[in-house]
């Protein structure tokens, strides 16, 4: 395994250290392994989501003006404890409750669920919305039901635009809720990816194989297939996402890499995704290509897309700063 890394055991940790080092518009609590804002505005709904590292950006990344006031790291591919979800929370509250975004694993719901109780009973005002956009499998090794992945960022997105205007809680939390419905997911794999504490691939994935649906974590998918051109992959996972959810309209695509694939791989996947997009009629006006919501050094992509309308393409629009997204300030 070559990776750069102090010791397997301090990855998150380190990481975390440089992301305050980098970014002091951020305030890094590194003992409780908890990102938020270094300024928070008073009586605004605050935005709390957090999963397991090694999905970089995703969350910590995300977090920042127009996006999310907090958020909790894990541990790679582990969710955060109760603990962390609460001082987050806690944090985020600056009187008029807070939004959890939690994507669906059973750990994430699990903590999240009870650090939504916690906080309750210290008169903290707590809404939550799972992200369950991916297509490829129900009830995965990490699930019930479908996995939350690339639509993640568009609530995280959109409903931290909303915030920003003073919007109340359950405005803020309708509106994520409406983001996911209207979202879809689907991902390929070309190689596995190195757990560091691992020290070896996920899975064993031959150099003239695909995964079809893959997770963020390396959970298997739909089938495995021979190798093909980007032209075919991308066909397979558009069909999968526009049979469950048919493609009409203007549309928000993300094409995302996992970590490991080249961004010139990842516009020519662009390419063919928007000419099926064309072909079926509808349109691509808002779009986003390159690394998001990753799977550590996995080599692939995942296709979101979201049917927009008039006010999500406004609040899409609206300025974000953040380390990981940034446009209009």
């Amino acid at each position: 395994m070559k990776k750069l890394i102090n010791a397997p055991d301090a990855v998150v940790r380190d990481a975390l250290r440089g992301l305050a080092l980098a970014h002091p518009e951020l305030a890094v609590d590194l003992e409780n392994q908890v990102v938020t804002r270094a300024s928070l505005t008073p009586g605004k709904v605050g935005l709390v989501s957090g999963g397991g590292s090694g999905h970089e950006p995703l969350h910590a990344g995300f977090v920042g003006y127009g996006m999310l006031d907090a958020a909790c790291p894990g541990e790679i591919f582990t969710s955060p404890v109760p603990d962390q979800l609460i001082e987050a929370t806690k944090a985020a509250d600056r009187g008029a409750g807070v939004l959890h975004i939690v994507k669906n694993y059973t750990g994430d719901v699990l903590n999240f669920e009870m650090a939504a109780e916690l906080c309750a009973e210290e008169g903290i005002e707590v809404a939550s919305v799972l992200v369950d956009d991916d297509v490829a499998v129900e009830d995965s090794l990490y699930t019930a039901g479908r996995r939350g992945t690339g639509a993640t960022l568009f609530v995280e997105k959109i409903a931290g635009a909303l915030a920003e205007t003073g919007a109340p809680l359950a405005a803020v939390a309708a509106v994520a809720e409406l983001v996911d419905a209207r979202s879809r997911s689907f991902g390929v794999a070309l190689t596995s990816c190195t757990v560091p504490a691992a020290g070896k691939p996920t899975f064993d994935l031959p150099e003239d194989q695909v995964e079809l649906g893959i997770g963020i974590h390396g959970e298997p998918g739909r089938r495995r297939v021979p190798l093909a051109a980007a032209r075919e992959l991308a066909e397979v996972a558009m069909d999968a996402v526009h049979g469950d959810l048919p493609l009409e309209g203007e549309l928000l695509v993300l094409v995302n890499g996992m970590g490991g694939t080249p961004l010139i791989e990842l516009y020519g996947v662009f390419a063919e995704v928007a000419a099926y997009v064309k072909g079926k009629g509808a349109t691509i006006t808002r779009s986003l290509v390159g690394n998001y919501v990753t799977s550590l050094d996995m080599q692939g992509f995942s296709v979101t897309v979201c049917r927009l309308d008039d006010d999500l393409t406004r609040l899409w629009d609206a300025p974000v700063s953040t380390p990981g997204l940034r446009w209009g300030r």
